[in-house]
C-alpha cells in the first residue's frame, strides 16, 4: 500500500518530485557515459537526491521511503530501485552543485515576475547533530559550520543566488560571487543587505556593473561618526527607511522555512557531500515553493 494521500488534493512531495525531473533532465546527460550499465537516468538520480534533502533522511532511508511508495516511483519513472550506493557515488562524482545553480535560475526564470527587488543574508547548516543545549552544557565550542549565503527575490521569496563555504566569515567573503550569480539569473530593482555587506565595492559593482539600487545599512568605524564612500555615504536611516528597507527580513524568512522544512544539520561528513547537500536542501525548498 502506498503511503502517499490517495484524494484528488495535490500532494507536494509528488509535486516536488514532478518538477524536479522535469527541470533536472534540461542540465544531466540520461547517462553519464554511452557504455554505462543505463539502469537508472541522472535526472532520477538527481531528483531521488533532492527528496532526500527534503525529506532530512538519509541515502538508505530515501530508497526505504520510495520503496514503499507506488506514486512516487511513477513519478520518477523507476523500473528498479538504486542502492543507497549509487546514490552516494553519484553525489560525490558529479557536479551537482553547478546542475543546483542552473535550476535554480530555472525556478526564477518560469516562476519569478519580473523586476523584483532582492535581499542577501548568510545562515549556518550544522555538520553534528549535537543540539545547541548540549553544546552549552558540555562546554563545546562552535569552532565551524557550512555557511550558505543566499540572495532572495522579495515577492515570490526564490533564491536567485547560492554559495556554500565554510563560517564563521565575513559575509563580504562570499558577496562577490553570490552577487554575480546572481546578475546572471535576473535583475532586481534594489538590493537590501545588513552591515555585513557593507562596503563600497559592493555598492559599486550594485549600482555601476549592474545597475540595480543598492540599500546596506554604513558600519561607522570613524571617531567622528563619518562614513567613507560616495554610495556608503548616502546609506542614511532616513533613505533606507523611504527606500523600503524592511524588506530585508524577507530574507530571514526564507532561511527559517528553509530549516523548518529541511532541517539545520547536515547528514554528510566530507566536504563535497555536506556542501552538496546543503545545496540541495536550498534546491527543494525552492521547488516546494
Amino acid at each position: 500500500m502506498s503511503i502517499m494521500n490517495e484524494s484528488n488534493k495535490k500532494n507536494i512531495l509528488l509535486e516536488v518530485t514532478s518538477l524536479a525531473m522535469k527541470i533536472s533532465k534540461k542540465y544531466v546527460e540520461p547517462y553519464s557515459h554511452p557504455k554505462s550499465p543505463q539502469k537508472y537516468t541522472q535526472s532520477q538520480l538527481l531528483t531521488i537526491l533532492i527528496l532526500r534533502a527534503y525529506l532530512k533522511t538519509t541515502y538508505r532511508g530515501i530508497i526505504e521511503i520510495i520503496e514503499t511508495s507506488d506514486q512516487l516511483q511513477k513519478r520518477l519513472l523507476l523500473k528498479r530501485l538504486p542502492s543507497y550506493s549509487t546514490l552516494k557515488h553519484f553525489a560525490d562524482r558529479s557536479h551537482v552543485l553547478e546542475i543546483i545553480d542552473k535550476m535554480l535560475a530555472d525556478i526564477i526564470q518560469q516562476f519569478a515576475p519580473d523586476a523584483e527587488e532582492a535581499t542577501l543574508d548568510s545562515t549556518g547548516m550544522e555538520t553534528s547533530s549535537m543540539s545547541a543545549h548540549y553544546r552549552t552544557r558540555s562546554g563545546k565550542a562552535r569552532k565551524k559550520y557550512v555557511k550558505l549565503s543566499l540572495c532572495v527575490l522579495v515577492g515570490s521569496m526564490f533564491p536567485a543566488g547560492l554559495v556554500v563555504s565554510w563560517g564563521p566569515y565575513n559575509d563580504k567573503r562570499e558577496a562577490r560571487p553570490l552577487l554575480a550569480k546572481t546578475k546572471t539569473v535576473t535583475q532586481p530593482q534594489r538590493l537590501f543587505a545588513d552591515k555585513g555587506y557593507d562596503a563600497e565595492w559592493v555598492h559599486e559593482f550594485c549600482r555601476e556593473d549592474w545597475n540595480v539600487e543598492s540599500w546596506i545599512p554604513p558600519a561607522v568605524h570613524r571617531d567622528d561618526g563619518g562614513v567613507n564612500g560616495y554610495y556608503r555615504s548616502q546609506m542614511t536611516e532616513e533613505k533606507l527607511k523611504e527606500k523600503g528597507y524592511g524588506k530585508r527580513w524577507i530574507v530571514e524568512s526564507f532561511m527559517s522555512g528553509l530549516k523548518r522544512t529541511t532541517g539545520s544539520a547536515l547528514c554528510a561528513r566530507t566536504e563535497k557531500s555536506l556542501f552538496t547537500e546543503a545545496g540541495l536542501r536550498v534546491l527543494a525548498y525552492a521547488l516546494r515553493r
